[in-house]
């Protein structure tokens, strides 16, 4: 028997007009929903992004039915194409095709993953996946940080399951070699100081 999610009880409650189990829901779903905007849109534009797509969602609450996982799923939908209305808005330039996955292939894709959800969380570490190609950028966002499962995510982006896993794999990939080479990069800067110090003798 599957367990409920403990956010099902305060949807329902918020349903109802409950100010303190919306704060609830909104402290949950927000933070993950604004990593994967600030991916699409950029940081300057993600919180305006995500305000539109809260708003509509509580304009169109009573039109929602289901549970937690279902309201995250509803959610970033609309979050996603809010964030595309801006986008076209913007005009902006296309994002780069550059496929770097094809420089390298990993064994297991296990540590890969391990390796790049250790860094997510971080200004620089979506900085990185802003950098790939957008079908790969979104797959990771919607897996690794937001949690859906390869159908949810495939339904949000008007995708097949098996494309979403195919985009994720790759973009994983792509992020495990870029992560390798600014850690070989980082390694190098402190040898070469290390070196000049050295050379210096104590002060």
């Amino acid at each position: 028997m599957a367990l409920s999610d403990p956010l099902d009880e305060h949807l329902e409650r918020m349903r109802a007009g409950d100010e303190a189990s919306l704060r609830t829901v909104y402290r949950q779903v927000h933070p993950p929903l604004l990593r994967y905007l600030t991916v699409l849109v950029g940081p300057d534009d993600a919180e305006d992004v995500a305000s539109e797509a809260w708003a509509e969602a509580f304009r169109d609450l009573d039109r929602f039915a289901g549970g937690a996982d279902s309201f995250r799923g509803w959610l970033t939908t609309i979050g996603r194409m809010r964030a595309l209305d801006h986008l076209r808005r913007r005009r902006r330039q296309p994002r780069s095709d550059v496929q770097l996955d094809d420089l390298v292939d990993r064994p297991d894709d296990t540590d890969v993953e391990a390796l790049v959800l250790a860094t997510l969380g971080t200004e620089a570490a979506l900085g990185m996946v802003s950098g790939l190609p957008i079908d790969q950028a979104e797959a990771i966002m919607l897996r690794t940080v937001l949690g859906f499962d390869a159908p949810t995510a495939a339904q949000i982006l008007g995708k097949r399951p098996g494309a979403v896993r195919s985009a994720t794999h790759r973009g994983l990939r792509s992020l495990s070699r870029r992560l390798e080479t600014a850690s070989e990069n980082f390694s190098a800067a402190t040898r070469d100081t290390s070196a000049v110090l050295d050379a210096e003798g104590p002060r």
